[in-house]
């Protein structure tokens, strides 16, 4: 590349036929060429020149057959009638090189023409007739410009011409003119007044490759069979009136990349053909009364970034193959009659970047795979008929910056998990059935609009939250507290400490049921451990005297009685060593007259006898009598054991 000036001594090489000096950095003016009279092929565009062009210099170009002077910012002029004296011009390029006014009738004399761009300019008034005599042209553009009026009559004279564009005008009337133009490969009139129909010649147009129309305000049918002849690329047909269906073959040699018909009136359904056509990387046909369900094969297109069926009567579930969709980025189902649960596989659609399913019928749970979709930014759910949880996976999805959610039926608590997206700026959970307190993990986001509204949330409202709020951000929760908000009632200090009695109150209560059946546990095991089981054991109370300080309970002696123990017999009972948990040791002497006394007679006078005797003995060669202990006709002697020795 080129900088700087351009030196005057040019103008020296008077004998020089070929100069390119485009697409470079050049400063200041382009010098006097005139000298240069030799000179068939002169291209300066894109090179930043400014100030003046030296129009007077192309007078003694007349041998010049191809002129490229556009892209440089060079000062305001009208179109420079030096050039309509280059009879041998085929080519003449000055697009987007500030000429203003009118473009000459007189540009009809370069007949030699084959190419004439005039795009991006301040012109003005009609297309010239003169251009109709053009007839060698292949490439007429004349876009962004401020050109008004009709076609000119006798523009289907140019029967060679390839490239058509004058978009971006102020065009209008019907296409009459075009209807013989069955050469054209490019057809480009969008933004500008034109109406009338479509005419049908356009669907025998065998070169056609590229027809765009859009924002005017054609009406009736597109022809049948455009686009079905060459290797047919775009059509963007957006914001007209047109009607009828979709023409089925605009991809039958599999080359198309763009189908482009936003807010028309286009009914039937979206032609099965479509389901094939893997070369389609925008998919748009939003705003129209098509219905019925989706083929299969488009949930899948390999190379669509972008499927918009949005404002349409479309119905039927999103299809699994949608997994397939690896360069799908933007979803665009709203306002439309689909059905069924969001497929599980949408999560292995990795490049998607938005979700628009906005009214609809969609129900079911949001995947919880949801969460590997880390480019997804926004999320729109909305006016559905989802349900269950939020997935606490929906934190994983870094990217968000948006998430409407609002008028479903999801339930449960708002995950913590939302206040890790550090991007998220708009939360719309409104008209759901949420419960639980709000996360304090939303307090760290830089929210511009929340929106929990009508659900069942409670508890106290972060104070950050408050500050993004609008008058109705948390309204519909009766639960909800905030102080300083007129909006929520008053978290007042007393119904805060109110609370924390009822708190207080409530775990005492806990505690106290516990100790309850803690008690009634213990009770029952001390009981069911005298038991019908034993022989030992009765239905009564024991009947406990004793005469020193005792450190045993009654059913540590009756447990203890049993075969291995027993360390004498004699005619009255048997004798018993018991151990102590304590360590120390007994004897209990077992005194029954079950088998010799009548039944009314519980104690015989043998053991009344020693009873009396030894409880009041106090002798160091008399073994201890600590207690005696009966029941019925149970009756035990408790003695201090004394090894080797007898009671006396």
């Amino acid at each position: 590349m080129l900088s700087r000036t351009i030196s005057t001594q040019l103008s020296n090489c008077t004998s020089l036929q070929y100069l390119d000096l485009g697409m470079n950095f050049f400063t200041g003016v382009v010098p006097d060429l005139s000298q240069l009279s030799q000179l068939k092929f002169l291209s300066l565009n894109l090179s930043m020149f400014t100030g003046r062009f030296p129009w007077k210099s192309l007078r003694n170009l007349t041998r010049l057959s191809f002129l490229s002077l556009g892209d440089n910012p060079f000062d305001k002029t009208p179109f420079p009638l030096e050039i309509l004296n280059l009879q041998y011009l085929s080519s003449l390029y000055l697009s987007n090189c500030t000429i203003e006014g009118r473009i000459p009738e007189t540009i009809g004399n370069l007949s030699l023409l084959e190419s004439l761009q005039l795009s991006i300019n301040y012109l003005v008034g009609e297309i010239p007739v003169g251009v109709t005599k053009l007839i060698n042209l292949q490439m007429l553009e004349l876009y962004d410009n401020q050109l008004s009026e009709t076609l000119p009559v006798g523009l289907s004279n140019l029967v060679n011409l390839a490239e058509f564009d004058v978009s971006t005008n102020l065009l209008f009337g019907d296409l009459s003119e075009l209807r013989g133009l069955s050469r054209l490969e490019s057809l480009h009139l969008f933004e500008n007044n034109f109406s009338s129909t479509i005419p049908e010649e356009f669907g025998e147009f065998k070169y056609l490759r590229q027809f765009s129309i859009y924002t005017n305000k054609f009406t009736g049918e597109l022809p049948g069979k455009i686009g079905s002849w060459a290797e047919f690329e775009y059509i963007d047909v957006s914001t007209n009136y047109l009607t009828g269906s979709i023409p089925p073959d605009m991809c039958k040699m599999g080359k198309m990349t763009k189908l482009l018909m936003i807010q028309n009136n286009f009914t039937g359904r979206l032609p099965e053909n479509y389901a094939s056509c893997t070369s389609l990387i925008r998919l748009r046909v939003n705003n129209n009364s098509l219905s019925g369900r989706v083929p299969d094969g488009i949930w899948s297109s390999p190379n669509l970034g972008i499927t918009d069926l949005e404002m349409n009567q479309f119905e039927g579930q999103v299809g699994r193959n949608i997994g397939e969709a690896k360069s799908l980025a933007h979803l665009f189902l709203a306002n439309n009659r689909f059905s069924g649960e969001l497929p599980m596989e949408i999560s292995n659609a990795s490049s998607l970047v938005e979700i628009r399913l906005t009214s609809n019928l969609f129900s079911g749970e949001i995947p919880v795979t949801i969460g590997s979709l880390n480019k997804l930014s926004k999320l729109l759910l909305q006016d559905n008929k989802f349900s269950g949880a939020i997935p606490e996976s929906l934190g994983s999805c870094v990217s968000l910056n948006e998430i409407n959610l609002a008028g479903n039926s999801f339930s449960g608590q708002i995950p913590e998990s939302l206040g890790s997206l550090a991007s998220l700026n708009s939360l719309n959970l409104s008209g759901n059935k949420l419960s639980g307190v709000i996360p304090a993990s939303l307090s760290s986001l830089k929210l511009t609009l929340i929106d929990l509204s009508n659900n069942m949330l409670f508890g106290r409202v972060p104070q950050p939250l408050l500050l993004v709020a609008y008058n109705g951000s948390f309204a519909g929760n009766p639960g909800l507290c905030a102080d300083g908000s007129k909006d929520l009632r008053e978290c007042s200090p007393v119904s805060h400490k109110s609370c924390q009695v009822k708190l207080a109150m409530y775990c005492f209560i806990a505690v106290a049921v516990v100790l309850m059946f803690s008690l009634s546990y213990l009770l029952f095991l001390k009981l069911s451990k005298i038991d019908c089981k034993s022989p030992m054991n009765r239905g009564s109370s024991w009947d406990v005297k004793h005469f020193h300080v005792l450190k045993f309970s009654e059913d540590e002696i009756v447990r203890s009685l049993t075969q291995e123990n027993i360390i004498g017999k004699g005619s009255s009972g048997n004798v018993y060593k018991v151990d102590l948990k304590c360590g120390e040791q007994l004897a209990v002497k077992h005194m029954s007259s079950a088998e010799i006394l009548p039944k009314e007679r519980t104690r015989w006078p043998e053991y009344e006898a020693e009873v009396a005797a030894l409880s009041s003995l106090r002798h160091m060669n008399v073994v201890k009598l600590y207690c005696c202990i009966s029941i019925e006709d149970l009756n035990l002697l408790v003695y201090e054991y004394m090894p080797n020795g007898s009671f006396l």
